[in-house]
């Protein structure tokens, strides 16, 4: 084998082999594929998987991957025979509560462009004969599912890509990684040494192992997942596939038909976790790929079944399916494969510079991974944005062993419950904490959780704000983890001064000579700009799409404090700065309360030892002050559009912050994050990855203000300059009937599905349910008049002028 190759990629399961792939149809050739096990059954996950393809997922991400590998395996076949038999999928209701998600599921479908439709119950046994139509409500069918044959796809896939002149090679372990700085310059294996400009880890369950020899961390954890075939119970058995994917979610298991039997894989077991050290080294199947019969013996990513940890959803099986109390299991596994802490992938470049990560994902996935991971290693950005998958998405805490083996049992137990989009994790909690968590807790704070910080959602203290009040409650979904009190705060902040803690938004500290370049190379506006101004931002992709939008303070000539999305953004900042400048995470080591409200000055002019007047101290200016004793980097802006400041100090002197603000009179209270979401929505403020993201241009988001093309070069500036002018629009909906969506909801022209929903809350100060949504040019147009479905129910909407609430910015700015 020629040493020396362009892109490397390790492992040959079906993540490597779709990425190879899709890098051969771009033209790029140069590749290697190795893996220790032989081909195309290698003896990882994909050897053993199951193959099943469903692709609704609260995650436009997920389902958009999802839809591209459903495509991909249709368009495989190996000598005539096919690579995807697209059934369709089922999932049925046992409960009352399942029923109605799967009514919220089909919105899903619809807003991500995927077909689906409910079915009664008689409509379900029309389709699997064997199932008891008294035991289920109806189901949710999807047409386009089906079930993946992952080896015999493999193979096409290998064909295809050394057709083009791909190579592939069997029974070669990655026995290490030589390294220079941060670089891998040499790959050691069985095989023989390599160089190569680009490393991709697709090893699956070896993964950590693999990014352990070149010093990187891989946050996955292999599981086992129970898997069993019956003995024969379906006439027809000459057909391999026929019945559609059958998912039985209130007992955390799925079905799928295997000639004459059925397959049975159940979620609901004790989590078993497996460690990368009892992994055997080396995979002994045979070359021909395993049936779904069987055919596991010898793979290393196979333990041996254990019974009793099925017993009782055979039992539940039977139920469902009579027919199978006739039959016997056959024959069962107990497969690895791999979770996150979060349930997402792990994709994309780590911090050794050319060791890329392509982890945990299923075989629903792999298809889409490989198409979008082959786009991203040709130097563009991938058409379906990443931001969930990406590895540099993760802080440090949740790199570490103990958080991974918590979190990922959780997403393991949770792969097939009912779970609200503001569901905290149970454990590990508290992990993270403000400094002014004691005083919170005092006044009764109802904590949620997110990236690892307790944040206060209301305040118990705060009921008194309900006198006099009439609050609009939201349903039954929307109306879990909420509280009346979030409404009281939300009107009583907009009438008096409320304290927010801040203290879990992301920030750096950029320093400096070469701080003024980094920053103007990778934002849109100028930042150049005198010390003591704070610009509203973007970061854009070299497509120009909105990689991110930030905040950038200049406290100094080489002193810069930026507001960022969460590690990501740092990550890159950190990715283009040079020798002369320093990327600081400075998040922990401070903290931050919003001061907002038409009193905010009253409150911090008696406190500061500086003049805050409007004259002295403007909008969208930072100052260095004191408040009382406290040594604070004040900012003069507001995300709730109010007049305010965020104040920032380090988080030994954040009680002390706190209690000043506090007793300072001018009825000042703390506010929760129910608050502050519903005040950003009215205000018409997007949230980076929920309102837009690198799919969007300025233009379309409605942030074209914040990007100057005359300021000189940028990443981006080019694509700026050539967009068109946009098709769709970032929009403001009112939702006519007071309904309060929760977002990802379907947004109807008729009976046609124009756009969908982003951010949603109601309005408290306006009297109005509010949302955000995509949807095209044409009907963006103030007094449009839609539809939104929730719970598949129909909605009246209205798009109405953005921002709804003081659109003449007068608020902020006396």
């Amino acid at each position: 084998m020629d040493s020396r190759v362009t892109i490397l990629l390790v492992g040959a399961g079906i993540v490597g082999c779709s990425t190879a792939y899709h890098l051969a149809r771009l033209g790029i050739t140069d590749v290697l594929v190795i893996d220790q096990g032989p081909l195309p059954a290698t003896g990882g996950s994909s050897s053993h998987a199951p193959g099943l393809v469903f692709q609704t997922n609260a995650s436009e991400t997920m389902s958009r991957l999802a839809r591209d590998t459903a495509n991909l395996y249709s368009s495989l076949e190996v000598d005539g025979r096919p690579c995807f038999h697209q059934v369709g999928g089922i999932e049925v209701a046992t409960t009352p509560e399942r029923w109605n998600d799967l009514q919220r599921k089909l919105g899903l479908a619809t807003a991500w462009g995927i077909g689906g439709e409910l079915l009664d119950a008689e409509q379900v046994r029309q389709r699997i004969p064997a199932i008891d139509p008294d035991r289920i409500h109806g189901g949710l069918h999807v047409p386009s599912d089906g079930i993946a044959k992952p080896v015999r796809a493999a193979e096409a896939m290998i064909r295809e890509a050394r057709r083009l002149g791909v190579r592939f090679e069997g029974g070669t372990e990655v026995t290490g990684f030589d390294l220079s700085g941060d670089r891998i310059t040499k790959v050691r294996t069985s095989s023989g040494d390599f160089t190569a400009e680009t490393v991709v880890c697709c090893a699956g369950i070896w993964g950590p192992e693999i990014g352990r020899m070149a010093g990187v961390t891989v946050p996955v954890q292999p599981l086992a997942h129970q898997y069993a075939v019956t003995t024969p119970v379906l006439t027809g058995g000459e057909t391999e596939v026929a019945q559609p994917i059958l998912r039985h979610q209130d007992r955390s298991m799925y079905f799928r038909q295997a000639h004459d039997r059925y397959g049975i894989g159940s979620y609901r077991h004790r989590v078993m976790p497996v460690h990368t050290d009892e992994l055997s080294p080396t995979a002994t199947p045979g070359t021909e790929a395993p049936s779904e019969g069987g055919g596991w013996k010898g793979m290393a990513s196979v333990h041996p079944f254990t019974p009793e940890d099925f017993a009782e959803q055979w039992e539940a099986a039977r139920q469902l399916l009579p027919a199978l109390r006739d039959a016997e299991i056959g024959e069962g596994m107990n497969g690895l494969f791999l979770f996150t802490s979060d349930g997402m992938p792990v994709l994309g470049p780590s911090e050794v510079e050319n060791f890329w990560v392509a982890e945990a994902v299923w075989i629903t996935h792999a298809g889409g991974v490989g198409r979008a991971m082959a786009q991203w290693l040709a130097g563009s950005t991938p058409e379906v944005d990443l931001r969930q998958a990406d590895l540099r998405r993760f802080d440090d805490f949740a790199l570490s062993p103990a958080y991974l083996a918590q979190r990922s049992a959780q997403s393991f137990r949770e792969v097939y419950d009912i779970i609200h989009p503001q569901q905290p994790p149970e454990r590990p909690r508290p992990l993270r904490t403000s400094p002014f968590q004691d005083r919170q807790r005092d006044r009764g704070a109802v904590f949620l959780e997110a990236s690892g910080w307790e944040r206060a959602h209301w305040y118990a203290s705060n009921e008194t704000l309900l006198r006099g009040r009439e609050i609009a409650r939201p349903g039954e979904w929307a109306g879990r983890f909420w509280s009346p009190i979030v409404g009281a705060e939300h009107q009583a902040a907009r009438e008096r001064v409320a304290m927010f803690d801040m203290t879990s938004l992301a920030r750096a500290e950029v320093t400096g000579p070469g701080a003024v370049a980094l920053l103007e190379q990778l934002t849109t506006s100028r930042i150049d700009r005198l010390p003591g101004y704070v610009t509203y931002t973007l970061m854009l992709t070299p497509e120009g799409g909105i990689r991110s939008d930030i905040t950038v303070a200049r406290l100094d000539r080489d002193h810069f404090q930026v507001g960022c999305n969460g590690p990501r953004d740092i990550a890159w900042l950190r990715a283009h700065a040079d020798e002369t400048t320093q990327v600081r995470d400075i998040t922990g080591g401070t903290c931050c309360i919003g001061l907002w409200g038409p009193r905010a000055r009253d409150v911090l002019a008696p406190l500061a030892d500086a003049d805050v007047s409007h004259e002295a101290f403007g909008f969208f200016r930072a100052r260095r002050l004191h408040v009382g004793e406290v040594p604070v980097v004040a900012l003069r802006l507001s995300y709730v559009g109010e007049l305010g400041w965020e104040l920032y100090t380090s988080a030994d002197f954040g009680r002390r912050l706190w209690d000043l603000l506090a007793d300072s009179g001018h009825g000042i209270f703390p506010a929760g994050r129910g608050a502050f979401n519903g005040m950003r929505v009215e205000k018409g403020y997007r949230a980076w990855g929920t309102d837009m993201w690198s799919e969007h241009t300025p233009a379309e988001a409605g942030v074209g203000f914040a990007v100057k093309p005359d300021k000189g070069p940028f990443v981006g500036r080019e694509s700026v300059l050539q967009q068109a002018e946009p098709t769709r629009r970032l929009c403001c909906l009112r939702v006519d009937d007071g309904t309060v969506l929760m977002g990802s909801e379907p947004v109807l022209d008729g009976d046609r599905a124009v756009g969908f929903t982003t951010s949603a809350a109601y309005g408290h100060t306006l009297g109005a349910s509010l949302a955000y949504a995509w949807l095209p040019t044409g009907r963006s147009h103030p007094d449009t008049r839609l539809a939104v479905t929730y719970f598949d129910q129909p909605h009246p909407v209205t798009v109405i002028p953005d921002p709804a609430y003081d659109p003449e910015m007068t608020r902020m700015r006396r």
